[in-house]
């Protein structure tokens, strides 16, 4: 960063801090990934210079000789990759691409049907603050007591609503998603069905998750989680849904611009088309199902430490957990967990009875500790680590006589951190642990 540290110390130095906080800090957000620096290059490359307006060998500018050719690997390696006939790689993330396929296909008042966002859906899959759940009809379906997608109720509100797309995506559902189930649901009131795999596509394309392709009309997926990718989106039509319409990737390019957007960002196309390349070698299939392997064993480990997993453990790369019997909300161990270097996030659970700011549970992954190279052994570790620190802030929460109310405060969370020596001694061992595992320029 030598031009940088030159022209704005400002921005170079927080880069650099954030750099730091990265490599001492085990990343378990689920979300959250490390891309390589091949990945990197690519996105600050001069290609960010380009205005490409338009789809390649029809745009509305000059110039596009290789931006041209990046944006047709980007899309031939997702084709290949995914086995799906059909690839638009400008949306600029998850959020417009699914507006994008709303666009394509239905009109305002309308009637979708998605996850609901309290049972670890999206808010693009028809919540009431998303324009997803304001310019449609949305109905949402749920998980039952055991914590898995209840596809008899899925089948019951899609009989009786009729939606004219059905979304089905997770984003905190750590059990396998019944792809061939909502296949038939859809295929039986005639809704184009709509495979939300933004936290599954590395997964799938690794072949350690069930593919939705051959039951699904469209699928959207981020290419920065567990595809370890630039932030950037992806639509792909199966021929299951060229079948339906033939049309159908027309209509999504239409939608995408210049119904949506403007000009691609093709620093970023070519990022995910580096992504992509990685992510179909055999060495990439050995990660994604690590990722697996120690979702599992964390599972394992917290179940044994008394922790409430949500549908019982994890078949992907997150788990779901319920604080209610640890005697904490959400923010005070995620809060807890940052001061020990472990960072994850606050979460509610189904049927939660706290409000989803200061939710019951909290949400975690093994996408970015697995890309440093951590394996089951460092699991049994992060989740002796966890349950230290949550039930060390639990133990003090009780001496002071906090309630909820109390809990609530943010002053109150950071009193109760302060006084736990058990966060400083984990933070000690998170950090020689990070150090023993670098962040990898190269994978």
């Amino acid at each position: 960063m030598k031009n940088l540290k030159k022209t704005d110390r400002e921005i170079a130095s927080l880069i650099v801090a954030e750099r730091k906080r990265q490599e001492e800090t085990l990343m378990m957000i689920p979300s959250e990934n490390i891309a390589s620096k091949s990945v990197e290059e690519a996105v600050g490359s001069c290609l960010g210079n380009k205005y490409a307006e338009g789809y390649a060998f029809r745009r509305y500018y000059q110039g596009q000789e290789f931006v041209d050719q990046v944006e047709t690997i980007a899309i031939e390696r997702a084709k290949k990759l995914f086995g799906v006939p059909f690839v638009n790689v400008q949306p600029y993330s998850g959020s417009p691409a699914n507006t994008a396929v709303y666009f394509a296909l239905i009109k305002p008042g309308d009637t979708i049907m998605g996850l609901s966002l309290a049972h670890g859906g999206h808010l693009t899959h028809g919540a009431s603050v998303s324009l997803s759940g304001s310019y449609f009809k949305s109905v949402s379906y749920g998980l039952d007591k055991n914590g898995i997608i209840d596809y008899k109720e899925v089948e019951r509100l899609a009989l009786l609503e009729k939606p004219k797309v059905i979304v089905a995506g997770v984003t905190a559902y750590p059990p396998l998603v019944n792809w061939k189930k909502f296949g038939e649901i859809a295929d039986k009131v005639g809704a184009y069905l709509l495979a939300d795999i933004s936290h599954l596509s590395g997964l799938i394309a690794s072949g350690v998750y069930p593919s939705p392709v051959p039951y699904v009309h469209i699928i959207m997926t981020t290419t920065h989680k567990t595809l370890r990718g630039p932030r950037g989106a992806m639509l792909m039509v199966t021929e299951k849904g060229l079948k339906k319409d033939p049309d159908l990737g027309k209509k999504i390019n239409k939608a995408v611009f210049p119904g949506l957007q403007g000009g691609p960002h093709i620093n970023s196309i070519a990022g995910i088309a580096v992504a992509l390349k990685e992510a179909s070698s055999a060495k990439y299939k050995k990660y994604a199902q690590q990722i697996i392997n120690n979702a599992k064993k964390l599972g394992e480990v917290l179940k044994k430490n008394g922790f409430t997993l949500v549908s019982g453990g994890t078949d992907s790369h997150l788990l779901l957990v319920d604080l209610s019997n640890k005697g904490v909300i959400g923010n005070l161990a995620a809060e807890a967990l940052e001061a020990a270097n472990i960072t994850l996030n606050r979460n509610a659970v189904p049927f939660d009875a706290n409000p989803p700011f200061y939710p019951s549970g909290m949400r975690l992954g093994t996408p970015g500790i697995t890309s440093r190279g951590m394996k089951e052994k460092e699991m049994e570790k992060i989740g002796t680590w966890i349950t230290e620190v949550v039930e060390d802030v639990a133990r003090i929460k009780k001496e002071m006589g906090v309630e909820f109310a109390g809990e609530k405060q943010s002053s109150v969370r950071k009193e109760i951190i302060a006084k736990s020596k058990k966060i400083k001694e984990v933070k000690k061992m998170v950090i020689a642990l990070c150090k023993k595992f670098p962040i990898k320029d190269q994978y």
